[in-house]
């Protein structure tokens, strides 16, 4: 790959955000820096800056890695199925979207703070992603759910998409966040994101 290459480009993009997804697996956003990533690559900051102008705009691409990871799966059921009942469409959503825990995580962050502090351009190729999943969804259901119109669509666009941003923060807790549940005399029962998931969308789904 000559220098300057699009194809050098993208592996640096690559590089830069493997590393950031290593990091990302035991520190949290507000503890990982730039100087940080950059040592986990061949990169110094300096030329990290060549590709993300903040830290901000590494996440925001994480994430949108993360949804076309999604796709990619939703696309592949789809392919290989061109029917299934209700409840395997909602066991179809759950399974592939808790197949990426990383994405869940990610999207319980701040994301109008990731967006506010990425360029135009950055939070433009962001979109592409997150609007690729949306009409992945949009897709996957007009397959398996033809009686379905497009003012319910809307609906139940509107319904998961906003849901799925809250599904980490009550199926991945601490013992220190559990014992304070526990203290604060509040009798929750934990779920893993599939049988959070799957429940929503059972509901969602119902004829």
């Amino acid at each position: 790959m000559s220098r300057g290459s699009p194809q050098l480009t993208e592996a640096r993009k690559e590089e830069i955000l493997k590393a950031c997804a290593v990091l990302y697996e035991t520190r949290g956003f507000k503890e990982i820096t730039l100087k940080e990533i950059g040592a986990a690559t061949t990169l110094t900051r300096t030329g990290i800056y060549l590709y993300f102008q903040t830290k901000e705009e590494i996440f925001l691409a994480l994430l949108a890695k993360e949804y076309d990871g999604w796709v990619a799966e939703m696309q592949a059921v789809m392919a290989e199925k061109p029917a299934m009942p209700r409840a395997e469409v909602a066991d179809v959503l759950a399974r592939t979207l808790t197949d990426h825990p990383r994405l869940l995580r990610l999207l319980s962050m701040n994301l109008y703070e990731m967006e506010a502090n990425s360029r135009p351009e950055r939070l433009t190729a962001f979109k592409h992603s997150f609007g690729a999943s949306l009409d992945t969804v949009d897709r996957l259901i007009r397959q398996y759910l033809p009686e379905t119109d497009e003012a319910w669509r809307r609906k139940f666009l509107y319904a998961f998409f906003p849901f799925i941003y809250g599904i980490y923060p009550y199926t991945s807790v601490t013992e220190k966040q559990a014992e304070a549940m526990r203290e604060a005399g509040i009798p929750y029962v934990y779920q893993s994101a599939y049988e959070l998931t799957f429940s929503f969308l059972t509901q969602l789904l119902k004829e």
